[in-house]
């Protein structure tokens, strides 16, 4: 025995009767840290996907143009959306200043150039994003639990919320935020479960891994994020939490293959991509979205590096100078916005719907009997979905903590980069639309939550058809609710008594 230990010893790292090597060949038991197998019934998946979208879409559009009023900050997007399609820029007007990047409005401006501008114009691209966003968080669902089931329960919840109704059938930039986002997480978890398919079909892995060449989910995502961005800066959050997720699941495909150092091989095989997908693309990405801007003789800002040839960095090009200056006034207004409004609210009452808001209320109605009217339009949450985003995120941490969770893992990121980052500045005026990009991620926590009360498929079958009937109950009650609150979310005619009945807290008057 001690005559063979050294010759074991000396054996090459690489020769097929190594026994490390050897090992490695072993086909890769199933661990609870693994993502789940993905389902298989495809074509239900695609049925169920494609209904969802219709049904959303048709839901939103159903008197989408009513009222013909700007409500909100429709004040703002709309007519320049109109601008960019005249000029190809936002008018550069001496009473007001454009804070956003033009992504969003050029969104609002296809269906004002498709239908006209009017209201129903103006308003169909939301229409369309809020119905894509009920289809891709079936999907992201479906993919993370490998349950066609869970998906349809996060799509229903989803289409069912009257908050994302309401974002959808108005006019504002953040519900192609939301779409956008969610578009892109989705393409990162394809490419994390296509990355960690790949090493586990490669059976035996080399201690420093193999090339993995370009990854074309990853590069999708890097567009999406830098288009998120294009539309509201507020999608940066995402990106940057998002790319770090990426680098640890790229490390735990590795460790999980036997490499013996995952850290060294991820950044090695994997950072020089993800600088190139989820950096230079995205800005790049960002960049195109100004080329309006970039064209432009008249854009706002576009001639502050001539007028100051004495600043910083005279060899960089004027035109780039001078966006780089309107995005640091643009950063110093966000930073600094403090003003008070009537319908602000801070980041720890929109999971209550503790200050929702009012985008149209006209007064002095009545009917034909002389009775008040009241024709209210609330952008609100579904109460008993909202009143579970807490208890669920709490249930999250436990699955991620005690469980290990993969398919929470992304919700958990998710929830962070679009909740958690608005605590930052806590004396910034603030709205409960900021939540938009988050809320698919408080979505898929509580359809998380449903599929633990359906349970798993070794449960008897008492079990899981109990969870069932309680799961189906609680999205029917959803659903319910969101029926019933119809009326103050499209303005419908609703006597004084009927509207109160739809009130639930004070501070939603």
């Amino acid at each position: 025995m001690a005559v063979l230990a050294p010759e074991r010893a000396e054996r090459d790292p690489q020769d097929p009767q190594h026994p490390g090597l050897r090992a490695r060949r072993v086909p890769f038991p199933r661990r609870r840290t693994d993502p789940v197998p993905p389902a298989t019934d495809r074509r239900t998946g695609w049925l169920v996907a494609a209904v969802l979208g219709v049904v959303a879409l048709a839901v939103r559009l159903v008197g989408i143009g009513y009222p013909r009023d700007l409500l909100f900050d429709e004040a703002y997007y709309p007519p320049e959306a109109r601008e960019l399609l005249t000029w190809g820029f936002e008018y550069n007007r001496g009473y007001t200043f454009i804070v956003h990047p033009p992504l969003g409005k050029w969104f609002i401006a296809l269906g004002e150039q498709l239908f006209g501008y009017d209201s129903f114009g103006w308003r169909f691209p939301s229409a369309v994003a809020g119905a894509v966003s009920v289809v891709l968080l079936f999907r992201l669902a479906r993919r993370l639990t490998g349950s066609t089931l869970v998906g349809l329960f996060a799509g229903v919840l989803l289409l069912a919320d009257g908050f994302a109704f309401t974002l959808s059938r108005i006019g504002l930039l953040d519900v192609f935020l939301q779409v956008l986002v969610l578009a892109a997480v989705s393409c990162l978890v394809v490419d994390r479960d296509v990355v960690r398919a790949r090493v586990r079909a490669a059976g035996a892995v080399r201690d420093a891994g193999f090339r993995l060449g370009p990854r074309g989910w990853r590069i999708a995502a890097g567009v999406l994020f830098g288009a998120a961005c294009a539309v509201k800066w507020s999608g940066v959050w995402f990106l940057a939490c998002f790319a770090i997720a990426s680098l640890f699941w790229d490390r735990a495909a590795w460790r999980e293959a036997g490499v013996r150092r995952p850290t060294r091989t991820a950044a090695r095989r994997g950072l020089p991509g993800a600088v190139w997908a989820l950096a230079v693309v995205p800005v790049l990405t960002y960049v195109a979205s100004f080329t309006g801007w970039f064209l432009g003789e008249t854009s706002q800002g576009k001639a502050w590096a001539q007028q100051n040839p004495e600043t910083a960095f005279p060899w960089i090009p004027d035109a780039v100078r001078s966006l780089w200056h309107q995005h640091a006034e643009w950063l110093s207004f966000h930073n600094g916005l403090s003003s008070p409004h009537p319908w602000e609210s801070g980041p720890w009452s929109w999971l209550v719907n503790g200050r929702p808001i009012l985008l149209w209320n006209p007064q002095g109605l009545v009917d034909d009997q002389g009775e008040q009217v009241v024709r209210y339009i609330l952008m609100v949450g579904t109460p008993t979905l909202w009143l579970l985003f807490a208890p669920a995120s709490l249930w999250l941490a436990w699955r991620i903590a005690a469980r290990r969770d993969p398919a929470a893992v992304p919700v958990a990121v998710g929830i962070a980069a679009g909740w958690l980052t608005w605590f930052v500045n806590l004396d910034r005026t603030m709205f409960i639309f900021y939540i938009a990009p988050a809320l698919p991620f408080f979505v898929l926590a509580v359809a998380l939550v449903l599929q633990d009360v359906v349970g798993r498929p070794g449960m008897s079958w008492e079990r899981r058809r109990v969870g069932l009937g309680a799961a189906c109950l609680y999205v029917g009650v959803v659903v319910a609710t969101f029926v019933f609150f119809w009326p103050v979310l499209t303005g419908s005619p609703l006597s004084h008594g009927e509207w109160l009945q739809r009130m639930w807290f004070s501070s939603w008057f």
